[in-house]
Protein backbone atom coordinates (compact mmCIF):
# COMPACT_ATOMS: atom_id res chain seq x y z
CA UNK A 1 0.00 0.00 0.00
CA UNK A 2 1.38 3.36 -1.00
CA UNK A 3 0.10 6.89 -0.97
CA UNK A 4 1.81 9.30 -3.32
CA UNK A 5 1.18 12.74 -4.66
CA UNK A 6 -0.08 12.69 -8.21
CA UNK A 7 2.87 14.44 -9.80
CA UNK A 8 4.59 17.15 -7.79
CA UNK A 9 6.28 18.69 -10.84
CA UNK A 10 5.74 22.28 -11.80
CA UNK A 11 5.78 23.84 -15.25
CA UNK A 12 9.17 25.19 -16.15
CA UNK A 13 10.61 27.99 -18.19
CA UNK A 14 14.07 29.27 -19.01
CA UNK A 15 14.40 30.87 -15.57
CA UNK A 16 12.67 28.17 -13.55
CA UNK A 17 13.28 24.68 -15.00
CA UNK A 18 10.62 22.02 -14.53
CA UNK A 19 11.55 19.32 -12.05
CA UNK A 20 9.96 15.97 -11.14
CA UNK A 21 8.59 15.28 -7.68
CA UNK A 22 11.71 13.40 -6.61
CA UNK A 23 13.85 16.47 -7.29
CA UNK A 24 11.72 18.58 -4.96
CA UNK A 25 11.86 15.88 -2.29
CA UNK A 26 15.68 15.74 -2.43
CA UNK A 27 16.00 19.52 -2.60
CA UNK A 28 13.57 19.77 0.31
CA UNK A 29 15.80 17.53 2.43
CA UNK A 30 18.71 19.86 1.71
CA UNK A 31 16.63 22.93 2.54
CA UNK A 32 17.17 22.30 6.26
CA UNK A 33 20.69 23.63 5.75
CA UNK A 34 22.84 20.55 6.30
CA UNK A 35 25.65 19.51 3.97
CA UNK A 36 24.76 15.90 3.13
CA UNK A 37 26.05 13.01 1.09
CA UNK A 38 23.79 10.82 -1.01
CA UNK A 39 23.99 8.21 1.75
CA UNK A 40 22.92 10.82 4.32
CA UNK A 41 19.99 11.84 2.15
CA UNK A 42 18.86 8.24 1.87
CA UNK A 43 18.94 7.88 5.67
CA UNK A 44 17.00 11.12 6.11
CA UNK A 45 14.37 10.08 3.57
CA UNK A 46 13.97 6.69 5.27
CA UNK A 47 13.57 8.48 8.58
CA UNK A 48 10.98 10.99 7.39
CA UNK A 49 9.70 10.88 3.79
CA UNK A 50 8.79 7.21 3.73
CA UNK A 51 5.94 7.68 6.20
CA UNK A 52 3.90 9.99 3.98
CA UNK A 53 5.40 10.01 0.48
CA UNK A 54 8.02 7.41 -0.40
CA UNK A 55 11.72 6.89 0.09
CA UNK A 56 13.74 7.30 -3.13
CA UNK A 57 16.31 4.65 -3.93
CA UNK A 58 20.02 5.45 -3.88
CA UNK A 59 20.07 5.57 -7.68
CA UNK A 60 17.15 8.02 -7.72
CA UNK A 61 18.80 10.26 -5.13
CA UNK A 62 22.13 10.39 -6.97
CA UNK A 63 20.36 10.97 -10.27
CA UNK A 64 18.40 13.88 -8.83
CA UNK A 65 21.51 15.36 -7.21
CA UNK A 66 23.18 15.45 -10.62
CA UNK A 67 20.09 17.08 -12.12
CA UNK A 68 19.90 19.65 -9.32
CA UNK A 69 23.58 20.48 -9.67
CA UNK A 70 23.20 20.97 -13.44
CA UNK A 71 20.47 23.58 -12.91
CA UNK A 72 22.43 25.30 -10.14
CA UNK A 73 20.19 24.39 -7.21
CA UNK A 74 22.88 22.47 -5.30
CA UNK A 75 26.66 22.52 -5.22
CA UNK A 76 29.02 19.75 -4.17
CA UNK A 77 32.54 19.12 -2.99
CA UNK A 78 34.71 16.16 -2.07
CA UNK A 79 35.65 15.67 1.58
CA UNK A 80 38.16 13.28 3.12
CA UNK A 81 36.88 10.52 5.37
CA UNK A 82 38.29 10.34 8.89
CA UNK A 83 38.15 6.55 8.73
CA UNK A 84 40.57 6.39 5.82
CA UNK A 85 37.94 5.30 3.31
CA UNK A 86 37.78 6.98 -0.05
CA UNK A 87 36.67 10.61 -0.20
CA UNK A 88 32.94 11.25 -0.38
CA UNK A 89 30.94 13.90 -2.21
CA UNK A 90 28.66 16.11 -0.13
CA UNK A 91 25.96 18.47 -1.34
CA UNK A 92 24.57 21.75 -0.08
CA UNK A 93 21.63 23.79 -1.34
CA UNK A 94 22.44 27.05 -3.13
CA UNK A 95 20.61 30.35 -2.73
CA UNK A 96 18.93 29.66 -6.08
CA UNK A 97 17.90 26.22 -4.90
CA UNK A 98 16.45 27.57 -1.66
CA UNK A 99 14.46 30.16 -3.60
CA UNK A 100 13.22 27.48 -6.00
CA UNK A 101 12.03 25.03 -3.34
CA UNK A 102 10.43 27.87 -1.38
CA UNK A 103 8.60 28.97 -4.53
CA UNK A 104 7.52 25.38 -5.22
CA UNK A 105 6.20 24.92 -1.65
CA UNK A 106 4.25 28.19 -1.92
CA UNK A 107 2.95 27.99 -5.49
CA UNK A 108 2.70 24.37 -6.65
CA UNK A 109 -0.89 23.26 -7.34
CA UNK A 110 -2.58 21.38 -4.52
CA UNK A 111 -3.02 17.93 -6.01
CA UNK A 112 -5.05 15.13 -4.43
CA UNK A 113 -3.05 12.10 -3.29
CA UNK A 114 -3.24 9.01 -5.47
CA UNK A 115 -4.12 5.93 -3.44
CA UNK A 116 -2.74 2.57 -4.58
CA UNK A 117 -3.90 0.11 -1.95
CA UNK A 118 -2.67 -3.35 -2.91
CA UNK A 119 -4.47 -5.02 0.01
CA UNK A 120 -7.83 -3.61 -1.03
CA UNK A 121 -7.20 -4.67 -4.63
CA UNK A 122 -6.77 -8.25 -3.40
CA UNK A 123 -9.83 -8.07 -1.15
CA UNK A 124 -11.78 -6.68 -4.10
CA UNK A 125 -11.07 -10.06 -5.67
CA UNK A 126 -12.33 -11.84 -2.58
CA UNK A 127 -14.59 -14.08 -4.68
CA UNK A 128 -11.37 -15.76 -5.85
CA UNK A 129 -9.92 -16.26 -2.34
CA UNK A 130 -10.62 -18.47 0.61
CA UNK A 131 -12.01 -16.73 3.70
CA UNK A 132 -8.99 -17.65 5.81
CA UNK A 133 -6.62 -16.26 3.17
CA UNK A 134 -8.49 -12.94 3.12
CA UNK A 135 -8.22 -12.70 6.90
CA UNK A 136 -4.51 -13.52 6.70
CA UNK A 137 -3.92 -10.74 4.16
CA UNK A 138 -5.81 -8.24 6.32
CA UNK A 139 -4.03 -9.43 9.45
CA UNK A 140 -0.62 -8.87 7.87
CA UNK A 141 -1.66 -5.44 6.70
CA UNK A 142 -2.84 -4.62 10.19
CA UNK A 143 0.52 -5.67 11.64
CA UNK A 144 2.33 -3.52 9.07
CA UNK A 145 0.16 -0.49 9.84
CA UNK A 146 0.72 -0.83 13.57
CA UNK A 147 4.49 -1.21 13.06
CA UNK A 148 4.60 1.93 10.94
CA UNK A 149 2.46 3.79 13.48
CA UNK A 150 4.90 2.92 16.24
CA UNK A 151 7.91 3.94 14.15
CA UNK A 152 6.31 7.25 13.16
CA UNK A 153 5.54 7.90 16.83
CA UNK A 154 9.19 7.31 17.79
CA UNK A 155 10.54 9.45 14.95
CA UNK A 156 8.09 12.26 15.68
CA UNK A 157 9.29 12.28 19.27
CA UNK A 158 12.91 12.45 18.11
CA UNK A 159 12.14 15.30 15.72
CA UNK A 160 10.73 17.43 18.52
CA UNK A 161 14.22 17.81 19.97
CA UNK A 162 15.35 19.78 16.90
CA UNK A 163 13.78 23.20 16.40
CA UNK A 164 14.47 23.06 12.65
CA UNK A 165 12.33 19.89 12.40
CA UNK A 166 9.18 21.37 13.95
CA UNK A 167 7.12 20.98 10.78
CA UNK A 168 8.46 17.53 9.85
CA UNK A 169 7.47 16.57 13.39
CA UNK A 170 3.90 17.67 12.66
CA UNK A 171 3.86 15.57 9.49
CA UNK A 172 5.20 12.58 11.40
CA UNK A 173 2.34 13.04 13.88
CA UNK A 174 -0.04 13.02 10.91
CA UNK A 175 1.66 9.82 9.73
CA UNK A 176 1.16 8.25 13.13
CA UNK A 177 -2.57 9.03 12.95
CA UNK A 178 -2.77 7.79 9.38
CA UNK A 179 -1.33 4.36 10.18
CA UNK A 180 -3.50 4.13 13.29
CA UNK A 181 -6.47 4.71 11.00
CA UNK A 182 -5.23 2.00 8.60
CA UNK A 183 -4.94 -0.39 11.54
CA UNK A 184 -8.45 0.42 12.72
CA UNK A 185 -9.90 0.06 9.21
CA UNK A 186 -8.31 -3.39 8.99
CA UNK A 187 -10.01 -4.29 12.28
CA UNK A 188 -13.32 -3.04 10.93
CA UNK A 189 -12.97 -4.99 7.71
CA UNK A 190 -12.13 -8.18 9.58
CA UNK A 191 -15.43 -7.68 11.42
CA UNK A 192 -17.15 -7.02 8.08
CA UNK A 193 -15.79 -10.30 6.71
CA UNK A 194 -17.10 -12.18 9.72
CA UNK A 195 -20.51 -10.61 9.28
CA UNK A 196 -20.52 -11.44 5.57
CA UNK A 197 -19.54 -15.07 6.18
CA UNK A 198 -21.91 -15.67 9.08
CA UNK A 199 -21.51 -16.46 12.79
CA UNK A 200 -19.38 -19.61 12.32
CA UNK A 201 -16.60 -17.65 10.60
CA UNK A 202 -16.28 -15.26 13.54
CA UNK A 203 -14.39 -17.95 15.43
CA UNK A 204 -10.66 -18.63 14.98
CA UNK A 205 -8.52 -16.40 12.80
CA UNK A 206 -10.97 -13.50 12.80
CA UNK A 207 -10.79 -13.11 16.55
CA UNK A 208 -6.98 -13.08 16.52
CA UNK A 209 -6.90 -10.57 13.70
CA UNK A 210 -9.05 -8.12 15.62
CA UNK A 211 -7.03 -8.22 18.80
CA UNK A 212 -5.48 -4.82 19.54
CA UNK A 213 -1.91 -4.41 20.76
Amino acid sequence: MTVKKASGAQAGDAEHPALPATSWAVLGLLSFGEELSGYDLKKWSDWSLRFFYWSPSFSQIYGELKRLERVGYVSSRMVAQETGNRDKRVYVITDEGMAAVRRWAREAPVEPPVLKHGVMLRLWLGHLLEADRMREVLGRHREYAETMRQRAEVDAEGARAEAAWAYPSLVLKWSERYYASERDRADAMLADLDELAGPDAARGTGEAGRKRP
